[in-house]
Order: structure tokens, then C-alpha cells, then sequence
């Protein structure tokens, strides 16, 4: 069998660098930088075709675009960051009309001077994201079965919960708020005609084929990772076999969400497929997958699929539960894509950065229409994970859990006595990394213990954080003061990242954790 190149795609909410460092203080080159690649077509890897759509759908020449994605990384940085410092007085992020102002929301004062530091926009809120967080948990309790509303998510830039209810029921929508004791002043209604449904049966990148009913269905891959590829959990059942677009056996659901918590899939291929860091535009093109680095609220994003094309827009909430016919699930990004049947599973861009799967939408991309994706980063943390970049070093989500062989004649102790293992050098204070290796990892219900051994001279603090149901990675814990500094949680099922942030001085550090 001819071996067949993979396109695919797909979104993570963790950093997918070996080692990202998020740079508070200063924004020095990076919009110089954009302007500079702007002139070769191609500015920081981007390619001319995702330039020529973002021109066509927002209206930005080369050096915009350039401009936008630049201070669009940059933000997804400096947001995860700021939300380890400010920790429950954080109400979330997003980049403004404009794409370039990153605004910031806190509900403590004290915090506005941490946010100026960091380059962006303060605004006082008043309540913050855990809250606003805690209110959509108990409308998908309360109103998964409420007739009239398709959907409901928290938005960061009203500082409130918004309930989608179809004309007829907007009274229900209020009704259901109240009857899961969220605040009336904490809610907005937004009525909308539209019926968002699952986008099936039609192929979004490179199709894949799967038996339903007898017949035979269409989805499309939506990101390479190292065994396979992810795509939409509606996309088919674990256990159901996947033929290519030769109609050649390629693989096996593995893992298969939908509808509840997620639309995630993941295909383990067979060794005539390889998995390559490329997304089909179906215009001649293969487009650069560099890493998983989540782009705020506001951001540009570009999606790709078979029936439509290459179409770009704006990420315009995260969280959001959305309601179709087969059932509710939680956790997707809104969007102001268009999108129609035969794009599910398809990949999302922002830039070079995957940022998830086409689950469904509403409209078409004749009129127009809002599409919702789901988050890669969450089904790369839910399997383990590694996503195929261009940069060779993958993004993922899995941290070993196995000790490390001690050295021939020593033992271990203190920080080296914990079995995993991580490294790093912060050249400048203010500056923050992820760990593990800029990622994140999953871990069962249990204990959180870590030890971080900082550089003489310097003051590093630790940061243990878990990725919520927006897909916003929430501080459960912190160790700050003099010394080593060590931590220990007790949390339920989840993914978790560490963050060091470099409160003073700079140098290499080691990190030790473990979950019992």
C-alpha cells in the first residue's frame, strides 16, 4: 500500500515548546518582528495561503496579520502567567477589538499593578473567573434539558455567565438561572434562532471513513500525534475501524467522547499512515503545524475543511456548553466561523498553533454562520498524548511516571528524591516557564507533592495549576518565601501544569513531583 502523507491539526491549551518562557516586562521585537517577516510573505512561519484568507475574512494586509498572531502568542503567555500571580482574583483574559491590547480582569486592585507590569490592560471586575466558572458548572446541572436553550458560556469580557436561548424562551432561560442559584447580575440572555448541530458525515482535512448503521460515514482528521490523529468524538465509537481516503484500513478508535464532557476522538493508525505536522488548505497547500500554544478570547483563528475551504475569524468565548440534538456536551470554543456539514473534526489554526477540532455550528458559509471547536489540548492531556509539530519536539500533556535511575554510587534526597524530573534556566526576572516541558500532565485523584530547588541568589516561586472545563488553567496552589521551596495538594482527577515564575534574580533550576 502507497504510504499516504496524514494532514492534520488540531488546539492545545498548554505550551508546546521543550521549554517556553513567558516574558512579562517586556514586549521588545515582537512587533517589530512581525513587520519584518511581514515583508517575506511569510511572517514568524506563517503561511501565504493562511495570510491570503485572513485578508479575505478580517480584512488585514501581511503586516497586520503578522502584527495580530505575534501579540496573539505573546497573550497566551503572558494570560497563563498572570493567572498563576494574581491567582483567585484573576477573571480572565482576552485580546481586545483591535487584536493587539491584551486586557486583563481582576477583582482585587492590589492586582492592577502585577497587570500593568505584564504589558496589559487592567480591569476591575467583580467577580472572578472561579466564579463565573462555578455558575456555568451549576447551569450544566440545572438546564441540560431546558427546551429553548442551545447553549450557555462564560464570557470574560462582560464579567458574566450567557445563557443562548431560541426566541420563545427567553423567560425559560432567566427561569433556569435561577433554579440553579446563579445571581440574576450574573447572567445575560442572547437569543439566537440558530441550532447548532455536530458537523458529520462529510470530510473537514484529509477524510477518514467509518461504518454507521450499515453505511459508511465521513469525518476529518484534525492534528497528527505520534500514534495517529485526533478528531471529533461524534467521528465514531471506540473500537470502530477507519479506512483512509483510499478507502485503504487505517486504524481504530481508541477513545471516543460525545456528547457530556467533551467532542474528542483519538485514531490509532497502522504502520502504512504517517503522521506529518501538515493541515490540507484543499488548495494545493500543506499548512506548518509548530506547536499547541492556546490563543486568548479575541485571537484570529482559521479552520480547514473539504466542503468549505480555508475560513478565518475570531475566537469569541471558551467554556461554552453547547446543546444539540444528540445531547449537551461542555467545554467547546465559540467562534464566528462559518463552517457546514462534512467539516467535523477539522483542524484549527492560529497561526502555526493548533488550537482544536471542528464539533459543530450553525449556518453556513454562504450566509454565515458560528462554528465551535474543540480544544486539543485537552484530548492530547485525556490520552497522553503527543502532538506532530514542524519543530520536531511535540507538544503534549503526559509527565512520566516512573523514578529516574539514581546515579552509580549515590542516593538521592531532598528534590532529587522525588521520581520526576524536570529542568530549566530563566534568563530574566519576571519571566515564568511550564513544566513539564511546557506542558502539562494528567494525573489520577490523589496527592501533588513537588520540590523546586532554585539558583543562589534568587527567588523563584512554584505554581501548581489544573486545567478547568473552559480550558483555562486555574492556581490550586503556590509555595513562595526564602530557599527551597516545596508543595503539596490533594486534587481530583485532572491535568495539572507547574509554573516557575522568577520573582527575583535568574539561573538554572531543578523540579521534582510526583502524585500519589
Amino acid at each position: 500500500m502507497q504510504r499516504r502523507p496524514i494532514a492534520v491539526a488540531a488546539v492545545v491549551a498548554v505550551a508546546g515548546a521543550a521549554a517556553v518562557a513567558f516574558t512579562l516586562p517586556s514586549l521588545a521585537g515582537t512587533d517589530e518582528d512581525a513587520r519584518s517577516t511581514a515583508a517575506t510573505g511569510t511572517p514568524g512561519g506563517l503561511s501565504p495561503e493562511l495570510l491570503a484568507a485572513m485578508k479575505r475574512d478580517l480584512g488585514l494586509d501581511g503586516e497586520q496579520a503578522a502584527t495580530r498572531l505575534a501579540r496573539s502568542e505573546w497573550a497566551g503567555g503572558v494570560s497563563a502567567t498572570l493567572a498563576a500571580q494574581t491567582g483567585e482574583d484573576f477573571g480572565g483574559a482576552w485580546l481586545a477589538s483591535d487584536g493587539t491590547t491584551l486586557k486583563v480582569a481582576v477583582t482585587d486592585a492590589g492586582a492592577v499593578s502585577v497587570v500593568k507590569a505584564a504589558g496589559a490592560v487592567p480591569v476591575l471586575v467583580k467577580r472572578s473567573e472561579a466564579e463565573l466558572d462555578a455558575a456555568k458548572t451549576k447551569l450544566d446541572a440545572a438546564a441540560a434539558d431546558t427546551d429553548g436553550l442551545t447553549g450557555w458560556y462564560v464570557d470574560v469580557t462582560t464579567n458574566k455567565v450567557v445563557v443562548v436561548a431560541q426566541p420563545a424562551a427567553k423567560s425559560a432561560a432567566l427561569a433556569a438561572a435561577r433554579s440553579a442559584g446563579v445571581s440574576s447580575d450574573a447572567v445575560t440572555v442572547k437569543v439566537s434562532k440558530a441550532q447548532p448541530k455536530p458537523l458529520f458525515d462529510v470530510r473537514g482535512a484529509d477524510p477518514y471513513f467509518i461504518n454507521v448503521d450499515g453505511g459508511q460515514a465521513r469525518c476529518s482528521i484534525g492534528f497528527s500525534v505520534t500514534t495517529g490523529f485526533v478528531t471529533a468524538g461524534h467521528c465514531g465509537e471506540e473500537g470502530t475501524a477507519t479506512t483512509g481516503f483510499n478507502n485503504q484500513a487505517q486504524g481504530t478508535v481508541e477513545f471516543s467522547v460525545f456528547p457530556g464532557d467533551a467532542d474528542m476522538g483519538f485514531v490509532a493508525v497502522n504502520d502504512d499512515w504517517t503522521p506529518r505536522p501538515v493541515v490540507n488548505d484543499f488548495q494545493g497547500n500543506e499548512l506548518p503545524v509548530a506547536g499547541n500554544t492556546e490563543a486568548p478570547v479575541g485571537a484570529a483563528v482559521c479552520r480547514s475543511g473539504s466542503t468549505t475551504g480555508t475560513f478565518c475569524g475570531t475566537i469569541l468565548a471558551k467554556n461554552q456548553t453547547v446543546r444539540y440534538p444528540e445531547g449537551a456536551v461542555t467545554g467547546l470554543t465559540r467562534t464566528d466561523v462559518c463552517a457546514e456539514g462534512g467539516d467535523s473534526g477539522g483542524p484549527w489554526l492560529s497561526g502555526d498553533q493548533a488550537q482544536g477540532v471542528t464539533s459543530g455550528g450553525s449556518g453556513d458559509c454562504t450566509v454565515g454562520g458560528e462554528t465551535f471547536f474543540q480544544p486539543v489540548n485537552e484530548i492530547l492531556a485525556a490520552q497522553n498524548l503527543t502532538l506532530v509539530t514542524s519543530e520536531g519536539d511535540g507538544g503534549g500533556a503526559a509527565a512520566p511516571t516512573t523514578a529516574p535511575p539514581a546515579e552509580e554510587g549515590g542516593e538521592a534526597s531532598g528534590c532529587d528524591a522525588l521520581p520526576v524530573q524536570r529542568t530549566g534556566t530563566i534568563n530574566r526576572t519576571g519571566q515564568a516557564q511550564a513544566q513539564p516541558n511546557g506542558g502539562a500532565y494528567r494525573a489520577r485523584a490523589g496527592t501533588h507533592t513537588a520540590c523546586l530547588d532554585a539558583p543562589d541568589g534568587a527567588d523563584f516561586d512554584l505554581v501548581l495549576q489544573r486545567l478547568n472545563n473552559r480550558g483555562a488553567f486555574r492556581t490550586v496552589a503556590r509555595a513562595t518565601g526564602d530557599g527551597a521551596k516545596t508543595l503539596s495538594f490533594t486534587g481530583r482527577s485532572g491535568t495539572y501544569r507547574y509554573v516557575v515564575v522568577a520573582s527575583a534574580g535568574t539561573g538554572a533550576y531543578s523540579l521534582g513531583f510526583n502524585v500519589q
